[in-house]
Formats: C-alpha cells, sequence, structure tokens
C-alpha cells in the first residue's frame, strides 16, 4: 500500500508565507476581474431561462465542482429561487427520479469533460430539459449540450504548482453568485422575504415582528397610576420569569408609564424606603417610547 510522501521542511518564513498568500489571494482577484470584463449577454441568457421556467434549478458537479454547485444551490434557494443538487454518479443509480418536466439544469465542469458528467449529459437530454453550463471550454462536450454556457475563460490555478482547484472553483463561485442574485433582484426578492429563510441569521432576527417575541398583557406587570409602588411589585406578582417592569396607565388604560426593577434598586440604594407606599406615578418614567407591535424589532430598537 503507497503512503503519503514524508513532509519536506523547508526555509518558509512568515514574510514569504504573507508574500504567497498574498500572491494567490491578488491573482484570483485578477481572475475574476477577466472574468467579469468578458462576461456578456449569454448571462441574461441564462437568467431569462430559468426564470421563463416553473421547476427548480438543478446543480450538479463532481468533486470540487460539486462542492461549489452546492453553495450555488443554497444560495439560490435562500434568495428566492428553488433549487436542488443533484450528484453526477447518484443520478445515473436512481436519482434522476427527481427530476420534473420544467426543471433546468446547471452544471459545472471546469474543462467541461468530466466523465460523470458527460455519462449524466444524454439522459437529461431525453428528458428534453435545458442544461446551463458553467465552464471554462465553451467547446467542451458539457459546452456543446447546453442551451446558455457561462464561460469562466482562460484561468490558471493560483498558488506554487497551479494544480490544485482554486482560481477556477473561485470562479465558478463568484460566477454562481452573479447569476443567483441577478435572478433574485430580476423576481424582486425583498429584505423582507431574505429574512423569512433566514429566521436565525441577524437580518432574520432584525426584522422579526415584535409581537412574535414580546410577552402578552397576561403575562406582564399592569397597574393604575395611585397604585403605591409596594402594591405594584406585591399584589402584581405573576408566576414565572419577571417581566423586569410595571406598565403603568391611566383610567382610559392608555400607558402613561413605567417602572422598571433598576429603579426600584436605586430607590432603595439611595434608602428612600418611604416612597414603597406613595402611588407609581410620583416616580414612573413618564410619556414612555412606544411602538406598534407588527413593527420589526429593527424599529424598536
Amino acid at each position: 500500500m503507497s503512503s503519503l510522501p514524508a513532509r519536506s521542511v523547508i526555509e518558509f518564513s512568515q514574510f514569504d508565507q504573507l508574500r504567497d498568500a498574498r500572491e494567490i489571494i491578488f491573482s484570483e482577484a485578477d481572475a475574476l476581474r477577466q472574468m467579469g470584463r468578458a462576461l456578456g449577454t449569454e448571462l441574461c441568457d441564462a437568467v431569462d431561462l430559468i426564470m421563463s421556467r416553473k421547476g427548480a434549478v438543478i446543480l450538479t458537479g463532481m468533486g470540487k465542482a460539486g462542492l461549489i454547485g452546492q453553495k450555488i444551490c443554497a444560495t439560490l434557494s435562500s434568495t428566492g429561487t428553488r433549487s436542488h443538487f443533484l450528484h453526477p454518479a447518484e443520478a445515473i443509480h436512481g436519482d434522476l427520479g427527481c427530476l420534473h418536466a420544467e426543471d433546468t439544469i446547471l452544471a459545472l465542469s471546469n474543462s467541461g469533460e468530466t466523465e460523470e458528467i458527460q455519462r449524466l449529459l444524454p439522459l437529461i437530454q431525453k428528458m428534453n430539459l435545458p442544461i446551463i453550463g458553467i465552464t471554462a471550454r465553451t467547446t467542451s462536450t458539457l459546452g456543446a449540450a447546453c442551451q446558455v454556457v457561462l464561460c469562466l475563460g482562460d484561468l490558471k490555478e493560483a498558488g506554487p504548482h497551479q494544480l490544485a482547484p482554486s482560481t477556477t472553483t473561485t470562479a465558478m463561485l463568484a460566477m454562481g453568485d452573479a447569476l443567483s442574485l441577478v435572478i433574485s433582484k430580476a423576481r424582486g426578492f425583498s429584505p423582507l422575504q431574505f429574512a423569512t429563510f433566514h429566521p436565525g441569521g441577524s437580518l432574520g432576527r432584525r426584522l422579526t415582528k415584535i409581537n412574535e417575541v414580546m410577552r402578552p398583557r397576561s403575562e406582564i406587570r399592569v397597574t393604575g397610576e395611585t397604585t403605591s409602588i409596594r402594591d405594584a411589585f406585591v399584589k402584581l406578582s405573576l408566576p414565572g420569569r419577571r417581566s423586569g417592569a410595571v406598565i403603568i396607565v391611566d383610567d382610559a388604560n392608555r400607558i402613561t408609564g413605567i417602572f422598571t426593577d433598576s429603579d426600584l434598586a436605586r430607590l432603595l440604594e439611595e434608602r428612600r424606603e418611604e416612597q414603597l407606599d406613595q402611588p407609581i406615578s410620583q416616580v414612573m418614567t413618564g410619556k414612555p417610547t412606544t411602538i406598534l407591535d407588527d413593527a420589526s424589532l429593527e424599529e424598536a430598537i
């Protein structure tokens, strides 16, 4: 059984490491600029094709291209375009059954000659599904089978040996992002819709409606203006976690003030215990800022 060669130990200072790392980043950035300048209306054709069909966008790719395809798939799904990933090797062993008549195929292969993709293409063509390809070679097997080709151009991999997929996969990802986000804009996809698909993200939390997270009135302390501070905290005690404040309302049930646990602590620290039996309206914070419960947390904050 073969084994990996012993790791070579070379003189590789931090200065040299940073120099190489920066060169790799700069070379990939230059490749993206080159690809962006060369991009033509074929991207618009891809947008039109996807938007004209009622089905999902099916991503497929092998190896590193497949991993990039999965990320593009996730971006499409999270920005309003239904999308799934189909592994090309699994496709010919039954997974083709997931395809539907209105789907669009988005296939990734730098060379356009990936064996598993070559085997998959005739099967897709028999199903009369349109194919969009992301590849470096428009004349490749993949390129020839596509209705639209998004060409990466002649790119060299980054790094000292220019072997590991790096520049090409970065270019694939950028092309996929460009396609996904242009489609998203064309669909009129809004930040609120994005938040719906990302409830656990920071944007999702910011755009959450107040009424989705607030405590209902039955779980907070509400009292009239003439109630003493002592009674507000003793007689209005509720089971469960404390709300941290007492809401004060007038005879018309309108909010006129708020008195917090911190206000109570400050009163005791200043040894003003005699005020505990005074009307809470004398020490409350009057005219507190209020907001409608269908506003977002971002608006509230």
